[in-house]
């Protein structure tokens, strides 16, 4: 749907669900508060699913195919949800709303005819018709055709090779394993082990119906001219693939024990890697070819953990989370609840601000590669992950304990040091921060062939760094030397139409409703050229409903969609709290902006309250969550209370404060 039709059509709607225009503020928020507080658990967390698409569930039941561990029940419950997202022409999307996409669609495919869906039944034929009309399998990613590869449905000739030996590179030399990301790291290592093993599993049928040229079902690619990046790494691959028949046998068998012992290592306490998908499949499918059982305590571990990940429906269907938030899904309710007016002593803060310090990372990790002298203290995203903290949580995590009277303030405090310490140690070269790693820029792991799934490297963005700034600043270290050098590099990053690119959620909203509260945090007055050019850019991209959207399409074309899209209640949150940190206050207040940017507050408030369900929730089926932009969408589905919680705080306190900005 274009971006105009799409927002006519959330102007439509906007009332079918909602309230009345003429709920106040306050009410809404007490009951997007009461409802958020009764989702905490006993120890204190919040966790809400987190939903990414069908390839999550098909690539669950095609490991337990190949491990021979695939129950019916299993099948039957996971065939149920994939053929509940499938779309009215028979394709699968990455995100609600989005185009077909072929790598997921094969994926799905395979998986019901897993289940015994008949490839003659309609649902699947308009598939493969699909698949055969965007160039079948031989046009789908590498991921999916190693899927593939793994039941004898696509030959590991024709897919790009890593060996093994690539632990052996020293940090220095490029393509080392450090000079991936984190989670690209840890996903490679594994397949590096089953690419040199090459196995196949008895195929339980064909897929011939998935190709577009039978005659040809396994075509090469036709190499791309030598003095290209593209063409230069094609020929490397091929001489890959020219070692991994000629391989030296004992240096193999080493790097092979080596990879071995690497994935060990990085298993978590849970059992999981990571505390993400890929990792977790690949490392299974790796360490059982060299020699794992299944009842080994390694895989016995890593398969309850996976199990973990599921999530089971009240009608019967079943599908898998990608990964677990309970780290940012926590502090970031912490946050909204202060600014909701919860008193900072209220004992659900403090069972959260515990569980928090509970979850502090005191140990080195990969990080420690690019910073051996940096002491850890930082926090991950999910559960249970001590190798990968990242910043982003760590700058969230220590805004929410400053934020809640803890009765033994000197653990916050200590905790609060550590973070800020470790996440100055973080900062980029260039002053600002990613996600994980310190100067993780190279280009070269992209060119790869091998790497057509996304991201692979973590350079600095600007969310993270402005979460960062916005730490820094509540710290007291606004005028400190490192802090300016992030607020310098924001400034820069800006976009000519006033916005910031969002590189971990959607996308441009996101960009600008993270930079925005941190600049001001920072000193930089709303009265300043880069604040007013980003305020004049909300304002134009307001919906007609008065709620802002921002659809995934952004990534691949932000001169159609940047700023547009279905209003969705988290993206709605983060434009308030962009507009409200910038001084746009309640329309006519003391202390308010203009009257058009306050106007722009009133009416995103509104559509809040209008949206709002009786339970104090909102609904939200739009991917607002980024993994890879384009590649991997999210939808986090605390992101619908979390935020407005947050937004409505603000509105509420500055419109008592009888000022616009309604921020910390």
């Amino acid at each position: 749907m274009p971006p105009a039709d799409a927002a006519q059509a959330s102007a439509d709607g906007a009332t079918a669900v909602g309230l009345s225009d003429d709920v106040p503020a306050e009410e809404a928020l007490a009951r997007a508060t009461a409802h958020l507080l009764s989702l905490q658990h006993s120890d204190g967390w919040w966790k809400g699913d987190l939903e990414t698409n069908v390839t999550m569930d098909a690539e669950d039941l095609l490991l337990r195919e190949f491990l021979g561990i695939r129950t019916p029940e299993q099948t039957l419950a996971t065939a149920a949800w994939i053929r509940s997202k499938q779309r009215a022409d028979g394709t699968w999307a990455t995100f609600h709303g989005g185009p077909p996409e072929l790598s997921t669609t094969v994926e799905a495919y395979v998986a019901l005819r897993l289940a015994g869906d008949d490839p003659q039944a309609p649902h699947m034929a308009a598939a493969a018709h699909y698949v055969r009309e965007a160039g079948g399998i031989a046009a789908t990613r590498v991921f999916t055709r190693i899927w593939l590869a793994l039941f004898g449905w696509w030959p590991w000739e024709r897919l790009p090779e890593l060996p093994p030996e690539i632990l052996f590179l020293p940090r220095w030399a490029p393509l080392n394993i450090y000079a991936f990301g984190q989670w690209a790291r840890q996903t490679i290592v594994p397949l590096t082990v089953v690419s040199a093993h090459r196995p196949v599993h008895p195929a339980p049928f064909a897929l011939t119906e998935l190709h577009a040229d039978p005659a040809d079902p396994y075509p090469l690619r036709p190499l791309a001219p030598a003095a290209s990046w593209d063409g230069l790494f094609q020929r490397l691959d091929r001489l890959m693939h020219h070692y991994h028949r000629y391989a030296v046998r004992p240096l193999r068998r080493l790097a092979l024990a080596r990879a071995g012992r690497w994935i060990v290592h990085r298993q978590e306490a849970d059992g999981c890697w990571g505390g993400i998908q890929p990792p977790a499949v690949y490392s299974l499918i790796a360490l059982n070819l060299l020699g794992y059982r299944l009842d080994h305590p390694v895989m016995k571990a890593g398969l309850t953990a996976f199990d973990g990940f599921t999530v089971h429906t009240e009608d019967g269907r079943r599908w898998m989370e990608a990964c677990q938030s309970p780290v940012w899904d926590t502090c970031l309710a912490t946050v909204a609840l202060r600014d909701a007016g919860l008193p900072a002593d209220d004992p659900a803060l403090v069972r959260a601000a515990d569980w928090m310090l509970g979850e502090e990372i005191t140990t080195p990790g990969d990080w420690s590669v690019r910073r051996p002298n940096l002491a850890p203290g930082g926090w991950a995203f999910e559960f249970h992950n001590d190798t990968y903290p990242d910043i982003d949580d760590t700058a969230e995590v220590v805004l929410a304990l400053r934020r809640v009277a803890h009765p033994e303030p000197q653990r916050i405090d200590a905790a609060v040091d550590r973070g800020v310490e470790w996440n100055l140690g973080m900062q980029s070269r260039e002053g600002a921060w990613g996600a994980f790693d310190v100067d993780n820029t190279s280009p070269l792991p992209n060119k790869l062939p091998f790497c057509d799934f996304g991201e692979v490297i973590d350079p600095p963005s600007a969310d993270v760094t402005a979460h960062v700034v916005e730490m820094l600043a509540e710290v007291g270290k606004a005028r400190d030397p490192r802090t300016r050098r992030g607020v310098a590099w924001l400034l820069a990053q800006q976009e000519a139409d006033g916005s910031w690119f969002g590189r971990w959620g959607t996308n441009y909203i996101y960009g600008t409703g993270s930079v925005l509260p941190a600049l001001v945090a920072a000193g930089v007055r709303p009265g300043h050229p880069a604040v007013r050019r980003a305020v004049r850019w909300l304002e134009s991209r307001q919906n007609p409903d008065g709620g802002w959207g921002e659809d995934m399409r952004s990534y691949e074309d932000p001169a159609t969609w940047a700023g547009r899209g279905d209003s969705t209640a988290s993206q709605t949150a983060w434009a308030l709290m962009a507009l409200l940190a910038a001084g746009e206050g309640p329309a006519g207040e003391p202390g308010g902006a203009d009257r058009t940017g306050s106007e722009a507050v009133e009416r995103g408030v509104r559509w809040l309250t209008r949206t709002q369900r009786a339970d104090g929730t909102w609904d939200e089926p739009q991917f607002t969550g980024t993994g890879f932009p384009w590649d991997f969408s999210i939808n986090y589905h605390l992101y619908r209370l979390v935020f407005p919680v947050t937004a409505l705080g603000r509105y509420v306190t500055g419109r008592a404060l009888g000022s616009g900005g309604g921020g910390r």
